[in-house]
């Protein structure tokens, strides 16, 4: 009897969660809005707030790939020094897998003057407690995979 009643509950547990999950749709908006929370950062000039979006076990490549949370962090800590940010990005594309997990962010960078200058690409993770943290950053010049917006 006692298996009984944790199959049945284990089923309706299992149904609830099933219900409750949100639509692809809800998790590229969750995806857009943390890109941009993480561009943010940069614009002003919070790196507490950038490293907070990155994953411990982040890959952010450069001229070297700076594996972990720590090195990306120190990697990026010298474009958040002085008044003006560097660069600036915005998410154009997003794309969220099938199973919730996973999701890309691609869009324009820019010059403090506002012109492209390259392309971003961001593979972000959902957390076991539901936050999006980069996991795979890297930028490419100006090329016709994302719409550009001059």
């Amino acid at each position: 009897m006692k298996s009984a009643v944790l199959i049945a509950a284990t089923c309706i547990c299992l149904t609830a969660n099933a219900a409750e999950a949100p639509s692809i749709e809800t998790l590229a908006n969750e995806v857009r809005a943390a890109e941009t929370a993480f561009a943010k950062s940069m614009a002003d000039r919070d790196l507490e707030a950038f490293a907070a979006h990155v994953a411990d076990d982040a890959v952010f490549f450069g001229d070297k790939a700076a594996r972990g949370k720590e090195a990306v962090v120190a990697s990026w800590k010298p474009l958040f020094e002085g008044p003006k940010a560097p660069f600036s990005w915005e998410p154009v594309q997003v794309e969220v897998v099938d199973t919730g997990a996973l999701a890309i962010s691609s869009g324009p960078v820019r010059n403090p003057e506002g012109k492209q200058t390259g392309v971003y690409n961001s593979i972000w993770r959902r957390e076991a407690e539901g936050v999006w943290k980069v996991v795979f950053d890297k930028g490419c010049p100006v090329c016709d995979c994302v719409q550009k917006k001059n």
